[in-house]
């Protein structure tokens, strides 16, 4: 198991040692006074230091980090179709990816509420620079993804995560959560990359790899947010695209991007998830014996799944009729409510830039466009 130690999260006998390196860190200190206003540093500094496992970390502390969160910049957290998932039993979650953080703690917290095995989930380790968010990660069970790796470096590194990802799900009944494609979605489409699958793949010990799929039981996952509390923070990306520009973070940007994600407003979040992909690729066998082809297929019913039960908000509704300059949608939101997103818009972004504003409302407005060939959202 050591060619995993470069990636893997904290086993749950290096958990208190862990805990005993970032006891006295301002930023431990900042989470918990967060998550626990009324009670004094040293109960809490106490009740972590009796604690031995990732699952009681979880959920004792960052449980109640997710429910302040929800209080403090949500209207509430909605779910559906957890009721698909069956107890003691290991998932691939692949997900559209909206928030750094949130998406999957979100998930972990209703996977807990309905007594279902929670993730090891996927995160760039470019995230996790800092020795303090590096252990914390490993604390709350993600695994690292390498990034700015040469193309041989890529391919072992691959070839070690699928491996690492097919041992928890097959050997641990550990769930595991990855994004359908690299990074974040910033313009509001969202599609899986066919070469994640690729890679997943790496790890099959089956002959076919469709029928490794189905073994490992892929559920594709939906989430959306009302407001993008990191929507401002994604333009420059967009903008510098948009000019050709080979875009460069600044120093503690991603830092700065959780810390928006959790505390900014969010209003209503959904999360969908949906069945477990299996007469699906029973017909992607049938139809094609093509291994790429099979691997399109495949990416496609995901993005069908999350494009069919995205929530979509008013504030999507909203950024298409702004964007097309009609009113196609305006049954589906009121005009305060219109108020409140071109007062955000307004304060958020220059309006005077064409780029700039269009990047903001596309990010918005897509949603719409790509549900919109599922059904009439009319």
């Amino acid at each position: 198991m050591q060619k995993f130690d470069a990636i893997r999260p904290f086993y749950d006998s290096e958990i208190n040692d862990a805990i005993k390196k970032v006891i006295h860190h301002p930023m431990l200190k900042s989470l918990m006074n967060f998550s626990f206003p009324d009670v004094a540093d040293e109960v809490w500094k106490e009740q972590l230091l009796k604690t031995h496992s990732i699952r009681d970390f979880q959920c004792n502390f960052i449980y109640q980090s997710v429910q302040k969160v929800l209080e403090k910049s949500s209207e509430g957290l909605i779910t559906s179709g957890f009721e698909n998932l069956e107890p003691n039993t290991s998932y691939l979650f692949i997900s559209n990816h909206r928030d750094i953080l949130l998406d999957t703690t979100l998930l972990n917290a209703t996977l807990f509420e309905h007594g279902l095995v929670m993730t090891a989930s996927a995160i760039g380790d470019n995230l996790v620079k800092q020795s303090f968010l590096n252990i914390l990660a490993k604390m709350n069970r993600n695994f690292l993804v390498l990034r700015g790796l040469s193309p041989r470096e890529m391919l072992q590194s691959s070839k070690t995560l699928s491996e690492y990802i097919s041992h928890l799900l097959q050997h641990e009944n550990r769930s595991v959560w990855i994004a359908q494609r690299e990074g974040r979605t910033k313009d509001g489409n969202d599609a899986t990359n066919p070469g994640v699958l690729k890679m997943l793949g790496m790890g099959s010990d089956e002959p076919n790899l469709m029928d490794y799929f189905k073994k490992i039981k892929i559920v594709p996952v939906s989430i959306s947010y009302e407001y993008d509390p990191t929507d401002a923070l994604k333009m420059p990306q967009l903008l510098a695209e948009a000019n050709n520009q080979v875009y460069v973070k600044e120093e503690n940007e991603d830092f700065m991007t959780i810390l928006s994600g959790a505390l900014g407003q969010k209003k209503r979040i959904y999360i969908h998830i949906g069945k477990v992909l299996d007469t699906e690729i029973d017909a992607i066998i049938a139809e094609n014996d093509n291994v790429n082809k099979q691997v399109q297929a495949l990416a496609q019913a995901i993005d069908d799944s999350i494009l069919r039960h995205y929530k979509l908000w008013p504030t999507n509704y909203i950024a298409y009729d702004l964007l097309h300059e009609t009113n196609v949608y305006a049954n589906h939101y009121t005009e305060e409510e219109k108020e409140l997103f071109e007062r955000r818009l307004e304060m958020r972004i220059d309006k005077n830039n064409p780029v700039a504003l269009q990047g903001f409302l596309c990010m918005y407005a897509n949603p719409v466009v790509n549900k919109s060939k599922y059904q009439n959202v009319l």
